[in-house]
């Protein structure tokens, strides 16, 4: 007998046919003589929805009250979910998640885990129970709602397998898998049968929307084997582990991310401690920056150009504008007309010239680069918006094998 800890995402249940479709996907895995846990989203489009309703009432209401609100969604999920497996006549009880256990810091919209007491899931479970847990929520020290930001349902169903070192970790999707590409977006698009969970977290971290970066970040840190699949069908689906075979390809992956700002200061004073001054206070604010560049410097002065998620742009702004170091000077940005597209490998860190081909693909497909990144396993690029979809696609077509007509 295995723990099989599942966890399906809001498609995955947006409407009854859905959520029974669900219910006998786990019945299957619990009438195989399997302890089963699922985590689920909340159905379709609702978490949209509640913070549509919550606009129609305030422009800024507070993230408190923003997480008692949309924690609703995933309630109702389980519900409705519970309700489906005792109509198929298996056993089932359903957490929210302070009842399963899940401790988080006090960071409203964005809370972390601090630790899961699995004692009740347990219980149910030895009760011959099927639990299931409303993801995407936990409690803070003061007894409060807390949300873990979107795509939240992943990192709680990793950190349950974690805690109680489950067999596996289904995360059920939309699609069959990890792709080397959008699907829907790039036609020749080649699935792939398993993927490092480096490879994974770049991919995720860098635009692709099949698994929360969190979430891999945790199952690496645990060592919890993923595999991604499709509630809709029966194909295999691809799995997440430390180590694969590289079936000689130097790229894994290439995606892209149009919730991009880009922020340029000109004329920053050419001393030491500026850039700390600036990049601490983000980072003090819980702001991610992503690609820099400083220019060499002219008269004293450099400029400094970053990107930032086009999310977190004005409170950027505003972090800039209350620092004394940028009195007078210039800030300019771009929160609605650039992308970042990226190609994610562990195979190019050992093979020279990756780039060189990925700039001659854009060059060939007539794009232009603003910015550039690198790291071991991945380039990113910064261009127009209206190019992403034939950036993608040219250098798709330079690495994956077989990707060609």
């Amino acid at each position: 007998m295995a723990l099989i800890v599942q966890k399906f995402g809001g498609s995955s249940v947006a409407n009854a046919e859905r959520v029974m479709n669900v219910a006998r996907i786990v019945t299957e895995t619990y009438a195989k003589g399997n302890d089963v846990v699922v985590v689920v989203s909340a159905q379709g489009d609702t978490t949209d929805d509640l913070i549509a309703k919550a606009a129609e009432i305030s422009a800024k209401p507070s993230k408190r009250e923003m997480d008692q609100l949309l924690a609703a969604g995933e309630q109702i999920s389980i519900a409705l979910l519970s309700m489906a497996i005792e109509k198929l006549g298996f056993p089932v009880c359903s957490l929210l998640g302070w009842q399963a256990g899940f401790s988080t810091n006090s960071v409203y919209g964005s809370a972390r885990i601090k630790k899961i007491n699995t004692e009740r899931i347990k219980v149910e479970l030895s009760r011959k129970n099927i639990v299931v847990v409303a993801g995407f929520q936990g409690i803070n020290r003061y007894d409060d709602i807390t949300t873990l930001g979107r795509g939240g349902s992943d990192t709680s169903a990793v950190a349950i397998a974690a805690a109680m070192h489950a067999d596996r970790c289904q995360i059920f999707t939309d699609v069959e898998g990890v792709y080397t590409a959008d699907p829907r977006k790039v036609k020749n698009a080649v699935k792939l049968s398993e993927i490092t969970y480096d490879e994974m977290l770049e991919l995720a971290t860098l635009g692709a929307q099949v698994l929360n970066n969190r979430s891999v970040e945790m199952a690496k840190k645990y060592d919890v084997v993923l595999e991604v699949l499709s509630s809709m069908t029966n194909a295999p689906g691809t799995i997440v582990k430390e180590s694969v075979k590289m079936e000689k390809m130097l790229v894994r992956g290439v995606t892209k991310d149009v919730n991009v700002a880009r922020i340029s200061i000109i004329g920053v004073p050419n001393v030491p401690g500026i850039a700390y001054k600036i990049f601490g206070k983000l980072a003090a604010e819980n702001i991610n920056v992503d690609i820099i560049l400083q220019s060499v410097g002219r008269n004293d002065t450099k400029d400094i150009t970053f990107t930032v998620s086009a999310d977190n742009c004005e409170k950027t702004l505003e972090v800039l504008r209350g620092l004394e170091l940028t009195a007078g000077l210039k800030i300019e940005y771009d929160d609605q007309n650039v992308a970042k597209v990226s190609a994610v490998g562990a195979g190019m860190e050992t093979h020279p010239g990756v780039a060189a081909s990925m700039f001659k693909a854009l060059f060939e497909a007539d794009i232009n680069i603003q910015m550039i990144s690198t790291s071991e396993i991945k380039i990113s690029v910064l261009i127009d918006k209206a190019d992403a979809d034939k950036a993608v696609a040219a250098i798709h077509d330079a690495f994956i094998p077989d990707s060609k007509d």
